[in-house]
């Protein structure tokens, strides 16, 4: 597992990472997720050991990362995808890891077939879309099999087909027993594929749950009712406390009541009588609760937010 304890960073006057203390469990996909400058990269860069932290600790197994004999053996990570050499190709690259790690060179094979660029693992990387640049640095981190992997934004530039592919990819590595870290904007893939969520701001921590916690914690009782009597119905939900307002898409049957659960709604229609066409319970989305969880946290609000 990947453990953190009291990590600092600081550069210069700026404190990019403020006391930070989390841990990524084997078995799950951890989502790590925070505004721009909240201090992801950089914890990032301290649990791989490519930055020394101020204070505090960032362990890898037990160990600091630099501490391992094969690094790659014990951590496959993606930052950069962008960090190759554009005139080598995908399979070259692979093989000067592998050699580097005293990893066989089988593996490399078997990686290239796993990401989908075998057929041109002998094309120059500069050559290559930003998608495929993405699948090469996943390849490198998948290159020495090892028990944790480290993901930074790892959707970027990848079509709908490599976006369900790595999903999945991430899903059967937490089967499979690893422990998972994954950064990423996209927060409906994040929703898809995380089991538990670390959330940082101004590097410091904000959340550090489950992802059905954290979602039922941020969510409004809110309920989507539809009846031919909806007009009548929404005065009386009105009447016992609840707040009704017209339903989604301009439907005059329809109305969002929240205040009330739908069994509360449905036992005030029983008792009066009221025919109901549809009580759907509505959860706030992942992204809707990070952001009102992350608010002040967020370096160059927009207008909008700001507000």
């Amino acid at each position: 597992m990947i453990e953190v304890c009291g990590l600092t960073k600081r550069y210069g006057e700026v404190l990019a990472v403020d006391g930070l203390t989390f841990t990524v469990r084997p078995g799950e996909v951890t989502g790590f997720l925070g505004p721009n400058g909240a201090g992801k990269s950089s914890t990032m860069r301290m649990i791989l050991g490519l930055d020394a932290p101020t204070s505090g600790t960032a362990t890898i197994g037990g160990r600091p990362a630099a501490a391992h004999p094969v690094p790659l053996k014990a951590v496959g990570a993606l930052l950069d995808a962008g960090a190759v050499l554009p005139g080598r190709s995908a399979r070259h690259h692979l093989l000067a890891l592998a050699a580097g790690n005293g990893l066989p060179r089988s593996r490399v094979r078997a990686v290239l077939e796993e990401v989908g660029l075998a057929d041109v693992a002998r094309r120059p990387a500069g050559t290559y879309s930003l998608g495929m640049l993405q699948r090469l640095g996943i390849a490198a981190a998948l290159l020495g099999d090892p028990p944790v992997l480290v993901f930074d934004e790892p959707l970027n530039g990848l079509d709908p087909e490599g976006i369900l592919w790595i999903r999945g990819l991430m899903r059967r590595a937490a089967a499979e027993g690893r422990a998972v870290l994954m950064s990423s904007h996209l927060m409906s893939e994040i929703e898809l594929t995380a089991d538990h969520l670390v959330i940082v701001g101004r590097g410091r921590l904000v959340a550090d749950t489950g992802m059905a916690d954290f979602i039922a914690a941020h969510s409004g009782r809110e309920v989507l009712v539809r009846s031919p009597q909806a007009a009548e119905f929404g005065r009386r939900l009105a009447a016992a406390g609840a707040v009704v307002r017209d339903g989604d898409g301009g439907d005059a049957d329809a109305m969002v009541v929240s205040g009330f659960g739908a069994d509360e709604i449905g036992a005030l229609a029983a008792a009066g009588g009221v025919e109901l066409h549809q009580l759907t319970p509505r959860h706030t989305s992942l992204e809707r609760a990070f952001m009102d969880l992350t608010r002040d946290s967020v370096e160059y609000p927009s207008g909008t937010e700001a507000a």
